[in-house]
């Protein structure tokens, strides 16, 4: 009967085939990336073992990289893979993708639209939901960092300015910018997203932080709010 039958686990396999094991023995290097991923499930369905079920997920979503793309949700749509799990592959490649970050960068500078556009473009493109980052500048326009504020159903109308200075003011910084992406491909603004800009244009007055621009990013162009209203910053 179905319900007799049990998860299969990486203890399950033979000695030789347990990723744990190679990985004493061999090293972490010799561990294939289905293998490695195995490792964070430790179990598998009942269908599928730790390994194969790590193999179809990396086959099906492209790589680390693919998983790194995907929600929680996603990996949860797979059978054999709850919440745990897949906070734990989520980590797992975060902590892989920040590790890549490290080191010695060259400062990126950020001072004009292209700029901005060049720094976070690419990866706002290919959000599938609109968001609003925030870039955080020192004073020589330095790029600090960036927060990802709002995402999904949230418009212009809903977004709280006090937020939007949170990590500004916590980190003591001197200027920001702000990007959202249209998914729908229009990179022209709202009547919202101008309000949006003046208000954190004169709230940046009261805190000191200046904010530089509001861009809108869209599949193939983009649209500067200070180049469009440059009276809002007069």
């Amino acid at each position: 009967m179905d319900n007799d039958k049990k998860t299969i686990r990486i203890s399950d396999l033979a000695k030789d085939d347990r990723p744990r094991e190679r990985m004493q023995a061999e090293g972490v290097q010799a561990l294939t990336n289905g293998e490695l991923l195995a490792i964070l499930l430790n179990s598998g369905s009942q269908e599928d073992s730790a390994i194969d079920l790590a193999n179809k997920l990396l086959t099906d979503l492209g790589g680390f990289s693919g998983i790194h793309r995907e929600d929680l949700s996603r990996l949860m749509e797979f059978k054999g893979i709850g919440l745990a799990k897949a906070a734990r592959i989520k980590a797992a490649v975060e902590v892989g993708y920040r590790l890549s970050k490290e080191g010695e960068e060259p400062a990126i500078f950020v001072k004009t639209p292209e700029d901005i556009v060049d720094l976070v473009g690419f990866e706002m493109k290919g959000l599938n939901q609109e968001q609003l980052w925030v870039l955080l500048l020192n004073s020589r326009n330095r790029f600090l960092g960036k927060e990802r504020l709002y995402k999904g159903s949230q418009d212009a109308t809903t977004v709280r300015v006090a937020e939007i200075f949170k990590d500004a003011v916590r980190k003591n910084v001197y200027a920001i910018a702000l990007v959202h992406n249209h998914p729908s491909g229009n990179p022209g603004e709202s009547p919202e997203d101008v309000n949006l800009t003046r208000a954190v244009i004169e709230a940046g007055k009261i805190l000191d932080i200046r904010l530089i621009d509001h861009i809108i990013i869209a599949a193939n162009s983009y649209g500067s709010i200070r180049r469009n209203h440059p009276d809002l910053w007069a």
